[in-house]
């Protein structure tokens, strides 16, 4: 675009011959000078000469040159309404397209009067507003096929891809433009589309509701997901446990993932799946009931057999112990052995019963021989006793023989004391004594 337009040039040129005329003397030489320069700027292209550019080409020459002529060469110098402001504008973006493109922007100043007056430079914002329309009807048609008739997870992914995508075509249509319709351009192209307030808002809503919706499945899934992995791991844990803790723990886990799953939104599609884990929980957890009550019973029990057994172990420790006190731990292992009897071969706990019952019988053997021992003991040693306060009593001085062969029983029964019993240390001390007297009487 000229930096001077011809008509401002022609008020420039006048009021320059004007001012030639007037100046008898160097007024033709002056005029060609600042002609020349006016005829430089109106061969420039760019922005519009300003004022002081204007004056600065003749100020020194012609200093009486009119200032109303400079302001109506100023105001000529401009493009006249709105189209050369598009054209003035075109011409600094440097070309045609550039035009188009500045017209096309969505500013309503521009647009609204270029719609009335020459509709036709707006084909490009027509053919976009065409685009994204159909683009945003489809992909909502689309997304809604994808989300209410959705089979798996996958279905919602690619159905938040659609709306997403529809979204964006949305936001590209002018809002401001909302119920134009474009005559001339759907003359010749037939749009079968009008840009009204409500079918935008519609198209907005479902977008919105659609956007909720697949919000709300994934979540579903997720929880679904979740769920699954703690009904597994807690029927991997119960078939795993070893003891009656373990098994309760992962019971409890086992009954809150099915309450978990009932917990699952109906109304997605993850909750019509976990209607199904549901029901296959629920029947595993039944059948595993059995089951659980008889490794309850097998805990209670083998917990029982363990508290007599401690209780025995308790009483045997620090012997030797009377043979009353053997008796009390003989029967404390009768009572352990006796509660790991009752656990059936078909019980879950009865490997491990078995297993306490052959340790719990190795012990009650023991402890029997000890009572044996302690009650042989004892006896022994009363004998012995008796023995030696007859010898006492009838000593036959005359028959030696008789009273060594007495104290030979004595002897006897105190060596047949056992080491280890309550009783063994009084009997090595009559046992010590007899040997005396033994050598004493053997010597006369």
């Amino acid at each position: 675009m000229a930096r001077l337009t011809d008509r401002a040039f022609e008020i420039l040129r006048a009021e320059v011959d004007k001012c030639a005329a007037a100046d008898s003397l160097a007024g033709d030489v002056f005029r060609r000078m600042v002609i020349k320069r006016l005829e430089k700027l109106r061969s420039q292209n760019g922005t519009f000469a300003s004022i002081e550019e204007i004056r600065d080409t003749f100020k020194n020459e012609f200093p009486n040159f009119s200032e109303q002529a400079l302001k109506a060469a100023v105001k000529a110098n401009r493009p006249p309404g709105l189209f050369g402001k598009i054209i003035f504008a075109g011409g600094l973006l440097g070309s045609a397209a550039g035009i188009i493109w500045l017209i096309n922007l969505p500013s309503p100043m521009i647009r609204w009067p270029v719609a009335k007056t020459m509709p036709i430079l707006l084909l490009p914002s027509f053919m976009s507003m065409d685009h994204n329309y159909r683009q945003a009807i489809a992909l909502v048609e689309q997304s809604d096929q994808l989300v209410n008739k959705a089979t798996a997870v996958a279905d919602f992914d690619l159905g938040e891809i659609k709306a997403k995508q529809a979204q964006k075509h949305l936001d590209a249509l002018p809002v401001w433009f909302l119920g134009y319709y474009p005559q001339t351009y759907c003359k010749f192209f037939g749009c079968r589309w009008r840009f009204t307030v409500d079918e935008f808002q519609a198209a907005r809503k479902n977008v919105g509701r659609m956007e909720a919706q697949i919000f709300q499945q994934k979540n579903a899934f997720t929880q679904l997901n979740q769920v699954e992995q703690t009904l597994k791991t807690a029927k991997q844990e119960y078939q795993q446990a070893k003891t009656a803790a373990d098994r309760q723990k992962a019971t409890v886990n086992w009954q809150s993932a099915i309450d978990q799953l009932n917990q699952i939104p109906a109304q997605t599609l993850a909750g019509e799946t976990a209607k199904k884990t549901l029901k296959a929980a629920e029947r595993d957890f039944q059948a595993m009931g059995g089951v659980a009550t008889g490794s309850v019973q097998a805990d209670n029990l083998i917990e029982a057999a363990k508290e007599f057994a401690l209780s025995a172990a308790v009483a045997a420790k620090n012997p030797p112990h009377p043979a009353a006190q053997w008796e009390q731990i003989a029967q404390l292992w009768q009572e352990a052995i006796n509660r790991l009897k009752l656990i059936s071969v078909d019980n879950p706990g009865y490997l491990d019963a078995q297993t306490k019952l052959a340790k719990y019988q190795k012990d009650l053997g023991i402890t029997q021989i000890r009572l044996q021992a302690e009650k042989d003991s004892a006896k022994a040693l009363q004998a012995a006793k008796s023995l030696f306060a007859n010898l006492q009593n009838n000593v036959n001085y005359q028959n030696p023989g008789y009273s060594l062969s007495q104290l030979q029983q004595i002897i006897n029964q105190l060596e047949s004391v056992k080491p280890g019993t309550t009783v063994y240390p009084e009997s090595q001390k009559w046992l010590q004594s007899a040997r005396k007297k033994q050598q004493e009487w053997q010597k006369n």
